[in-house]
């Protein structure tokens, strides 16, 4: 909690360096071994969390460097490092979202389509299909697991991989509060199924094997951020838009899974990410953050955090004037959005921050970024924003406290 003052924090990805991606591709063809790899990787890690300590940010992270893909690539880790901490998988040369055969949905039975199909990629489909148009789609198509038998899990030595490089890093920056990424049940749950026979009981599955991840992470004194797009963004990636009542139904499982899958952990501990997604696009079709808000506090789980400063979803902080936020956990707004380059001034920073103090109370706002920042701005950009972000909550610390 932001007891004398606005503390701060942000949603994971940072930008990797130009050392570290070579590092990774090299790894990936064998240039380089395990222990040199990873002796750059906590390098890496350290000068990572060192500027962040550097610029104030209060609960920090490794970047997400931990969450190690082939090649130099600065994006999309955030769920392909599942691949490999996840049994019962068998990898395919076959994208799950690109490329696909439209799938359509009926009332009742929601079914996830590819990218191509979103609603969104529909109403501007000149402007994706046109490379001058400045939108940014994602990450490059690569082959994707499906579930072929019962999902476990494996990535007991990878979690804890993760927990060191943060804690070796925070110890030599003398920084106390640290946070690791980790998927969501949900999300998970987005592989091609050709196991089990209902979606709940492959989502289900996910929160049994993925709860071991986040035990793992609070066993270290650290906070466990449950990346769960799926919750937001999932809406536009249906065909045809479904009702509402068939969507909150859809996550309402996954909310079940979160909370069977964070039971037993200390809540103050936990926070929920959601987010209408990564790519830089119009997101007309974007589902309202009042019309889930309700399922999404369901979670037991110590904050949530979402987009405040996407233009398609700024005007969203009024959802606080008529949801209560439940007792015991606080909010991690977005002040900085990911999907602009523009770098937000710190007085508009600071105002966002005042804005949500006033409905939820100053020490219930941890402020934040709307998602992460790697792989989506350049580093200068990202960077400059994260400065951004501190620079505002002094500003409104001044005037709040």
């Amino acid at each position: 909690m932001s007891i004398d003052r606005i503390r701060t924090t942000h949603v994971g990805s940072l930008p990797r360096t130009p050392e570290l991606l070579d590092a990774n591709l090299k790894r990936s063809t064998g240039e380089i071994g395990e222990q040199e790899f990873f002796q750059i990787l906590q390098s890496s890690v350290d000068d990572v969390i060192k500027r962040q300590v550097d610029l104030g940010i209060d609960i920090l992270n490794e970047g997400e460097y931990g969450h190690v893909t082939s090649g130099a690539v600065d994006f999309g880790a955030w769920w392909n490092y599942s691949f490999t901490r996840l049994g019962g998988l068998t990898m395919t040369d076959t994208d799950r979202w690109a490329n696909q055969e439209a799938v359509r949905s009926t009332p009742g039975n929601i079914k996830l389509t590819s990218f191509s199909d979103r609603r969104d990629r529909e109403l501007f489909r000149g402007a994706y299909e046109d490379p001058a148009s400045g939108i940014f789609t994602g990450r490059a198509s690569v082959g994707n697991p499906e579930f072929t038998g019962p999902i476990t899990y494996i990535g007991q030595e990878e979690t804890q991989t993760d927990v060191d490089l943060l804690k070796n890093g925070m110890n030599a920056a003398g920084a106390k509060d640290g946070f690791v990424a980790a998927l969501s049940p949900g999300s998970a749950a987005r592989l091609t199924n050709k196991f089990y026979e209902t979606d709940e009981e492959v989502v289900a599955a996910c929160a049994d094997a993925l709860s071991q991840e986040y035990k793992i992470i609070t066993d270290a004194g650290l906070t466990v951020q449950l990346d769960a797009p799926d919750l937001a963004e999932a809406w536009d990636q249906i065909n045809p838009e479904p009702s509402v009542k068939d969507y909150l139904d859809w996550i309402g499982t996954r909310i079940d899974a979160i909370n069977s899958a964070v039971k037993g952990l200390p809540k103050e501990q936990t926070r929920l990410h959601i987010c209408w997604g990564s790519w830089h696009g119009p997101h007309v079709t974007d589902i309202p953050f009042g019309d889930i808000i309700g399922e999404i506090l369901r979670a037991e789980v110590g904050g949530f955090s979402f987009e405040g400063a996407s233009p398609r979803h700024a005007h969203e902080w009024r959802v606080w004037e008529e949801n209560k936020l439940p007792e015991g956990s606080v909010i991690y707004p977005g002040v900085v959005s990911h999907s602009i380059n523009a770098v937000e001034h710190p007085r508009l920073v600071a105002d966002r921050i005042v804005q949500f103090a006033k409905l939820v109370g100053p020490e219930n706002v941890v402020a934040s970024t709307d998602c992460g920042l790697g792989g989506r701005l350049h580093s200068q950009i990202a960077w400059a924003k994260l400065d951004s972000l501190v620079e505002g909550a002094r500003i409104a610390t001044k005037e709040l406290f």
